[in-house]
């Protein structure tokens, strides 16, 4: 039966991301775009907090500028160093951890963006970024690239987490929040019960993002919602075996209600790591060799109010994660629509 039901998800998913211009689907054509539109009914009831959902670390950072300033998120040491030119790019090798655009993530299937912004020493406009170690895109051009493949996809659903400011004032902030606000518009949800946010639910007042703001700010703002409500537990190692129990003991610690929660199944690399694997970069030296272990313990997991929920991962691209993540969904049962 389960068989028979992926099957038939499969068949209903099976859309073309790029148009071929042969009128051929090539199996690499094949997306996650409308998976959340796809889902069976009884699971549009679901909270979305109860469904598998499948995230990205580090969401921005498949561009880095080497020309840039360092960030503000580095130590003085870093700074001092990156005035060699060879530093910064040693330094791309490690900030970057996805080759996927935003669109090409979203096509994928992630619903989930782990955002870091910051202001750029020299700036007179209030400009705000995307940062991992080096500069990425503007939030401005972030934003809109999502709020186009929202348009063209109404049922999908995403979760923007902007969890790191660096540098950043009160104006700054404010000149963020009205890019959020100028981008989506009425898509954006305001902060609710979390058990109300059911993809019915948001499809009905067509809401489809939801930002979380890890500052007091939020406050002043009805669609930001809290950062409390999104807790995302950092295991910080470097080890796969250590990675697993953790994953597992933080969702035996999970709050059954009043909150999502995401699973960061991803290695840290620590300045030793760095050092001797340094021309290899975090792909390379960590991520190739560790994923295939980091899938096998997302395939054993189910979601629900004591199970998985949010799932993020470094380089999406590199394994079938998304739609390993998707899957578990067919593991649920139905459940009844908790109202607001």
């Amino acid at each position: 039966m389960l068989a028979f039901r992926k099957a038939r998800r499969k068949l209903r998913m099976g859309t073309i991301c790029s148009p071929n211009p042969s009128g051929t689907k090539a199996a690499s054509e094949v997306c996650n775009a409308d998976w959340m539109a796809s889902l069976p009914p009884h699971l549009h009831n679901v909270p979305l907090s109860n469904l598998a959902i499948p995230g990205s670390h580090d969401s921005f950072s498949y561009w880095v500028d080497e020309k840039s300033p360092v960030g503000p998120d580095q130590t003085q040491a870093v700074k001092r160093l990156a005035r060699i030119s060879l530093v910064k790019k040693l330094m791309k090798k490690w900030s970057v951890t996805q080759n996927l655009t935003f669109r090409e993530q979203l096509e994928a299937g992630i619903r989930y963006f782990d955002l870091r912004v910051s202001s750029k020493p020299g700036d007179t406009d209030q400009e705000i970024y995307f940062i991992h170690g080096l500069f990425g895109i503007k939030v401005w051009d972030g934003l809109m690239e999502i709020d186009a493949f929202l348009s063209q996809h109404p049922q999908e659903i995403i979760f923007l987490d902007f969890n790191h400011f660096y540098a950043m004032d009160e104006a700054h902030h404010k000149c963020l929040v009205l890019r959020i606000q100028e981008a989506f518009g009425n898509k954006l949800c305001p902060a609710c019960s979390v058990e109300s946010m059911t993809l019915r639910s948001l499809w009905e007042k067509k809401y489809q993002v939801l930002i979380f703001y890890h500052c007091p700010f939020y406050k002043q703002y009805p669609f930001l919602w809290p950062g409390k409500k999104i807790p995302a537990p950092w295991a910080n190692t470097t080890s796969v075996h250590k990675l697993i129990p953790f994953l597992e003991t933080t969702l035996s610690e999970r709050a059954p209600r009043g909150a999502f929660h995401v699973s960061q199944a991803i290695l840290t690399p620590r300045v030793k790591t760095i050092a001797r694997g340094l021309v290899g970069g975090l792909k390379n030296t960590l991520v190739h060799r560790n994923l295939p272990a980091i899938l096998d313990w997302v395939k054993t997991q189910k979601p629900g109010a004591m199970g998985v929920n949010i799932i993020t991962s470094d380089f999406v691209d590199l394994v079938d994660f998304a739609t390993t993540v998707i899957e578990l969904n067919d593991l649920l049962e139905d459940q009844a629509l908790t109202k607001c």
